[in-house]
């Protein structure tokens, strides 16, 4: 009669007839025919007769073992071997099928019984089986839990307790959660995506929350409330001159308002042009609950529609430089000569009168100085904007940066009327606003930089002595501008550069207090580093929030051609809303900066992105 082995081969047990036996490896027939080589130590038991039924008396017998039993019968041996429990269980007369029953019932409650050796076992201990056991029933109830959510959600319904995570499986999933497995399993079953999948359940909301949701959960995981923090206390400083009537120039939603100007004629006929920054850093403590927040926030937040400041409301309120007041200022006083050269500078730390808060859309069409002035002003401090406007033209042209024939660039705002539809107004860079504002703000900027390098006090400079601008603890040139010294100080309500910088510089304004940071501080270094990935994250957020806003304009105004301009390659930048494309059908010979002629091919909302097709190119305006 044919010999036979009993063995196990990557966790199953298998029967086979031998061929040749040596010491290591028997040759054999396996069930499918072939013939093979298994190694001794994988073989438990050898028999006659008929394999196939050994093997399926063998498991239908181990199907019938009680393992509760079993484990009873062994638990008090040391260890034991499978032949050992086959006479624990069945009896001393226990037969080769029963022992192989015993085998494959050990080998399948890992639980109950610890592998050894080969075919040597040890019973679980009572205590540990116990919280296995309950560990099993654990996991068949989540799977149970699973399986029933599932099958709600691919029935379109939405169990409670998926609804409650979904901002974080949709964001910051925990794979290890039972609703995201039961999503994920739900989405894979009905070949979608989990967005989808919750999407058509009704989970998802509005995209312009959905895109909310992920910025916030990762970005502000604690929320955007501040937590408790001190009442801001105003400091005590000398008032400035009374003759001194300082202006703000800012957009109509603008609220952190932390620069002002102001304009005196002095009695050698010079000019004195003020630059009043709001100063914040006074009543913040070098790591208070206040910094903490600021260098945690590291900026404002804007998007269409609404923001999230930097500084809590009462802060802002406290220094922001609200008009019909005097309120505490770093301002920096420049003497320009009639042939516009600056002649003295000084900075002083005080309270400054706020005359009034210009509001850029509604002074824009009446500030034409490139147009004949009149006598009268249409608004206040109009004289005073035009001279600045001459000032600052002469300091572009100074500074090698005056390009009247430059191309025109757009800024563009966001905004919602009350039916909800989506209103975008253009504003050119360059405007003689703009220029007015930028060019004051670089002249206080570029002199309190030199301030600070010139006292050796470390910073966050801004430089670009080649290449790309970056930020650096060290002031190095800034060729794009044409400075030598160049950094941020001029948004302290707004940027946590700005704050850092102006706590440097008021040591050197106020030399009994010490400056904040030390040259080659490793937390300079940090909130250099915070700072950068921060700000490009927000303005990310920004850039996609815009463009999803117009691609919503371009449904509400159902647009099915557009004007852009081509940057490079297939790369668009659509007129009249910020927002970039990839044209298909573009021919190879139309260079960049060529303005085209497009027709819109559809929109995704989900995926933010239009689609363009090439109709022709316009000709130059």
């Amino acid at each position: 009669m044919k010999k036979h082995i009993f063995y196990e081969e990557s966790g199953q047990f298998k029967v086979a007839e031998i061929v040749q036996q040596n010491d290591t490896t028997y040759l054999v027939n396996t069930q499918h025919g072939k013939r093979a080589k298994i190694k001794t130590n994988h073989v438990f038991l050898t028999f006659e007769g008929d394999a196939e039924a050994f093997l399926s008396r063998a498991q239908a017998e181990s199907a019938d073992i009680d393992i509760d039993l079993l484990w009873e019968a062994v638990g008090q041996l040391p260890e034991f071997s499978a032949h050992m429990a086959a006479q624990e269980y069945f009896g001393t007369e226990a037969s080769t099928i029963a022992e192989a029953a015993i085998l494959i019932a050990l080998y399948a409650a890992p639980v109950y019984f610890y592998k050894k050796g080969k075919a040597v076992f040890k019973a679980a201990p009572e205590d540990t089986l116990k919280q296995a056991l309950a560990a099993l029933e654990r996991k068949k109830e989540q799977e149970a839990t699973i399986q029933q959510w599932v099958e709600a959600l691919m029935n379109g319904q939405l169990p409670a307790e998926i609804a409650a995570e979904v901002k974080t499986i949709l964001h910051m999933p925990d794979k290890q959660t039972l609703a995201y497995k039961a999503v994920s399993k739900a989405a894979t079953q009905q070949k979608t995506s989990i967005f989808h999948l919750l999407d058509s359940v009704g989970a998802v909301p509005s995209l312009a929350d959905y895109f909310m949701d992920g910025f916030l959960l990762n970005q502000f995981p604690k929320g955007t409330a501040w937590p408790a923090h001190p009442e801001p206390q105003l400091p005590v400083l000398e008032r400035a001159d009374r003759a001194v009537q300082a202006f703000s120039i800012d957009d109509l939603e603008t609220n952190e308002i932390d620069d002002a100007i102001s304009l005196l004629t002095l009695p050698n006929g010079h000019r004195q042009i003020g630059v009043h920054i709001a100063v914040p850093s006074l009543a913040i403590e070098a790591g208070s609950v206040m910094e903490q927040g600021i260098f945690a926030r590291q900026s404002t937040v804007y998007y269409p529609g609404g923001k999230i400041t930097m500084l809590p409301p009462d802060w802002i309120n406290a220094f922001s430089l609200d008009a019909g007041d005097y309120r505490p200022a770093m301002s920096l006083y420049a003497e320009v000569d009639d042939q516009w050269q600056i002649v003295n500078i000084h900075s002083n730390i005080e309270y400054v009168y706020i005359d009034a808060n210009l509001r850029i859309q509604e002074i824009a069409a009446d500030f034409q100085p490139q147009q004949p002035r009149q006598p009268e002003e249409a608004f206040a401090h109009q004289h005073a904007m035009n001279w600045l406007y001459d000032f600052a033209l002469a300091r572009q042209q100074a500074r090698g940066k005056y390009d009247p024939a430059r191309p025109p660039q757009y800024d563009y705002g966001i905004e919602f009327d009350e039916h909800k539809q989506v209103r975008i107004s253009v504003r050119e860079r360059g405007s003689p606003i703009d220029t007015l504002v930028s060019e004051i703000m670089i002249l206080a900027n570029t002199s309190w930089a030199r301030m600070l390098s010139e006292a050796e006090l470390p910073g966050l400079f801004r430089v670009q002595p080649t290449g790309k601008v970056r930020m650096s603890t060290q002031s190095e040139p800034h060729v794009g501008l044409g400075l030598q010294h160049y950094a941020w100080f001029t948004s302290p309500l707004r940027r946590a550069v700005d704050y850092i910088n102006q706590k440097q510089l008021i040591s050197l304004l106020q030399p009994d207090t010490p400056s904040r940071f030390e040259p080659k501080d490793n937390m300079l270094f940090a909130a250099l580093r915070d700072f950068e990935s921060t700000y490009g994250a927000y303005n990310e957020f920004q850039r996609h929030m815009e463009a999803y806003w117009s691609l919503i304009y371009i449904q509400q105004q159902e647009l099915r051609e557009v004007n852009a301009l081509l940057v490079r390659d297939d790369l668009v930048r659509i007129e009249g809303m910020p927002l970039t494309g990839r044209v298909t059908g573009l021919p190879i010979d139309v260079l960049p900066k060529s303005r085209l002629r497009l027709n819109i091919t559809g929109t995704d909302l989900v995926q933010v992105s239009v689609g363009l097709s090439y109709l022709n190119v316009l000709m130059p305006e």
